[in-house]
């Protein structure tokens, strides 16, 4: 029998997950980690993702694993010289560095280019005129440069490479008319490269991306034998759709945790360009839009932090996950407009709401109905707010959506983000069993697609082999939760003029 081995690199944790062949999870193994505020920049130490890498593998069972691969966050600044040396430190996706390059690119391109974009951060440093500029050799993402580091391979699944640089959806490589306008753009620096020289080869889900060599097995520590074929690395987007099913047109996902996201496969062109809205891909190519929000859990974690406090205080101790059920569950006691509380959860700036940086709060009217129902409701409500946000966008543009399915901690509780998911996005949501182990189980999809595709597309291979008798369940819009998010969300909107005070002032 063989297995298939997914590892991701996400923003709090580096996990590896094991599938048999019948896609299901069989093993895993994690490593916590988080990122560096370092002389302004949010990053990551690059040994430590192999450092991590090893422990999660450690705790994983490699033996017959007969393909793997690498996913990781998508976007940032990875750049490199011909050596592959490291030639400033790694900008991740939460860096909002770059608003005059992405603003500029937007407008040359006629396409969203949004700050965290590979593409905005590499012209912010040309327009900063950064001394490393004219040494770089190759850009590419964390993934990316893992896989590399593993296989000798310079290559990304489309989908992460779709958070680099626009694709052209017909040839699934990067859209050549932008990069000739990039080109043109800058020219007159001599730099001694074009964009398209220093990128990652493309690569859509099935394809060779190469194999194990012995270097790469020497930095996994033996836990692999050389020769493992690898599949194209992806994004966490792209893997999130893939461990969810929605990579078919008007399927979608969202992913919820530290940050937020969701994808929707369309099946025409949207209207014109909006900032809000990024164009991806999925792993075999077809055009999603995604709402990105860089906030979601963190500040509800703190708060829950706060009330575990409470509880010690009095001698008490409670178990964590014992803990977040009951909060989750008392919230949906409260009214379904949060009785007046409105929470702004913004521990960082949101590119959908035009801020750079941000400034958590509860705000809140003198007549409200200050419960604790109503408090941990509007917690919750804030975690997806921004998100509503985007979506709504998409709703106008007559975006249909047949299903929607969730993954990741906001939805560990049964029901309750599940609950108020679909009254935010007004579409019913679906949680599946194997969804909690999110983006490895779904690169693990994507390896297991590599080895076995026998003329399927990764569509049919995903629908008719893997989740073919999935357990899931799913929750249909509530009218009168609906009204309710729509009545917090005139209230949230209102409330980000103060956050736009607080981010400068507090």
């Amino acid at each position: 029998m063989s297995n298939y081995l997914g590892i991701e690199f996400g923003s709090t944790r580096i996990k590896a997950v094991a599938i048999d062949d019948s896609f299901t999870p069989v093993s895993s193994g994690d490593y916590v980690w988080k990122s560096d505020f370092t002389d302004g920049v949010w990053t990551y130490s690059l040994e430590e993702a192999f450092e991590g890498l090893r422990k999660a593998l450690s705790e994983t069972d490699t033996a017959n694993i007969a393909a793997a691969g690498i996913s990781a966050m998508m976007h940032g600044y990875l750049a490199f010289d011909t050596e592959w040396n490291l030639l400033v430190p790694f900008r991740t996706w939460q860096n909002t560095m770059t608003a005059q390059a992405a603003s500029d690119l937007t407008g040359l391109l006629d396409f969203n280019i949004p700050q965290r974009w590979s593409i905005a951060h590499l012209y912010q440093a040309i327009l900063n005129n950064e001394e490393h500029i004219s040494r770089i050799a190759h850009i590419t993402t964390l993934a990316g440069y893992v896989h590399y580091k593993l296989t000798g391979v310079n290559a990304l699944g489309v989908g992460d490479a779709s958070g680099m640089f626009p694709i052209d959806s017909n040839t699934l490589d990067y859209d050549q008319a932008m990069i000739d306008k990039f080109d043109n753009l800058i020219a007159s620096k001599n730099l001694g490269w074009k964009i398209r020289d220093i990128l990652p080869k493309v690569l859509s889900a099935g394809e060779d991306a190469g194999s194990l060599t012995a270097e790469g097995a020497e930095l996994l520590g033996g836990a692999l034998p050389v020769g493992t074929p690898f599949a194209p690395a992806e994004g966490d987007a792209g893997t999130g759709m893939t461990a969810t099913n929605a990579v078919s047109a008007k399927t979608g996902n969202v992913s919820a945790g530290t940050s937020i996201f969701a994808m929707v496969v369309l099946d025409k062109p949207l209207s014109k360009v909006y900032e809000e809205i990024d164009m991806v891909t999925t792993p075999s190519g077809k055009p999603v839009a995604m709402v990105h929000c860089n906030n979601c859990t963190n500040d509800m974690n703190a708060w829950v932090s706060i009330l575990r406090q409470t509880v010690e205080l009095f001698g008490g101790s409670v178990d964590t996950g014992e803990l977040y059920t009951k909060l989750y569950q008392k919230s949906m006691e409260g009214a379904a407009d949060c009785g007046g509380v409105c929470t702004v959860n913004y521990m960082a700036g949101e590119g959908v709401t035009h801020l750079d940086s941000g400034r958590p709060f509860v705000m809140r009217s003198p007549d409200s109905d200050f419960s604790l129902a109503n408090f941990l409701r509007s917690q919750l409500y804030s975690t997806m707010a921004t998100l509503k946000i985007g979506m709504d966008i998409l709703a106008k543009e007559g975006v249909e959506i047949v299903s929607l399915t969730g993954h990741g901690g906001l939805f560990k509780t049964p029901v309750v983000g599940q609950r108020y998911m679909a009254a935010a996005c007004k579409a019913p949501v679906t949680v599946m069993e194997t969804a909690g182990e999110g983006g490895p189980y779904g690169m693990a999809l994507l390896a297991a697609y590599r080895m076995k595709k026998s003329g399927e597309t990764l569509e049919a291979f995903l629908s008719d082999k893997v989740f073919v008798s999935a357990k899931s369940s799913t929750i249909e819009p509530d009218a009168e939760d609906v009204a309710g998010f729509d009545k917090y969300i005139e209230k949230f909107s209102a409330a980000l003029d103060a956050e736009r005070v607080a981010a400068v002032k507090f």
